[in-house]
């Protein structure tokens, strides 16, 4: 029996030797990134986080960097072949959890409580950023409902697909707030109650980091900044079950 490429010297190793669609855990944070050479940071793993290792032909990309699949949310991205020996053998294939509406919202004010404790510490914006204590937007949601056992897909726009269609009056705390242009989602924001919502936002749109906007309010200039590109609020009803190839 062929042993696993993970369970010898974590060196670097050719894609050829490692096992078609088998799964992993991650031993400690991985970057993902968005291409072969490492470049653009698209999202990070948590140690105990589940990966797929996406086999392909060999090429002058594969033999400096592993195509993966996290089986979570089941976003792509690239590693590089030396944090193979951050990687373990699952030992059982990843399930998702199944929960509906009622089991949310008793889960809803961990979720809360995450996003607040994260914004009480030092932080800026980080692109990709989904472990702390630096986030992206999206990154800041679907690590604060994981927290709870509730998992998102990865991205702003993704998650509004996700989430029900609310009306600006109905909404509650723990929904998402969607923000962007016409065609397309491009932030996301949890709604607190009273008109607040907590977001982690880039120094273009005024702020470096976690803070508190106002839909009501727009006295500050970042809270009227993103009401001018209010979307729509979104209410989550389950947690996530991506179709992993």
């Amino acid at each position: 029996m062929p042993q696993s490429p993970l369970s010898q010297s974590p060196g670097p190793q050719s894609p050829d030797s490692l096992l078609t669609a088998a799964e992993y855990r991650c031993r400690r944070t991985l970057n993902l990134y968005k291409t072969p050479d490492l470049d653009g940071l698209v999202t990070q793993a948590a140690a105990g986080r589940h990966l797929r290792i996406q086999v392909s032909p060999p090429s002058e990309a594969s033999a400096r960097a592993l195509s993966v699949q996290l089986c979570e949310d089941g976003y792509p991205g690239w590693i590089g072949l030396r944090q193979m020996s951050a990687l373990a053998p699952a030992p059982e294939p990843y399930r998702p959890v199944a929960l509906d509406r009622s089991a949310i919202v008793e889960r809803l004010p961990q979720v809360i409580a995450f996003a607040q404790a994260a914004m009480a510490q030092a932080n800026v914006y980080l692109w990709g950023g989904t472990v702390g204590p630096n986030f992206d937007c999206s990154g800041l949601m679907q690590t604060a409902f994981a927290s709870a056992g509730i998992r998102l897909p990865r991205d702003s726009y993704q998650q509004e697909a996700f989430t029900q269609p609310i009306g600006w009056d109905e909404l509650e705390p723990g929904d998402l707030v969607f923000f962007g242009t016409p065609e397309r989602t491009t932030h996301v924001g949890l709604y607190l109650g009273h008109g607040t919502y907590l977001h982690s936002s880039g120094k273009e749109q005024g702020r470096n980091g976690i803070g508190l906007d106002s839909l009501t309010d727009l006295s500050d200039p970042v809270s009227q900044a993103y009401y001018q590109q209010r979307r729509r609020p979104g209410r989550v009803m389950a947690s996530y079950h991506p179709a992993v190839a």
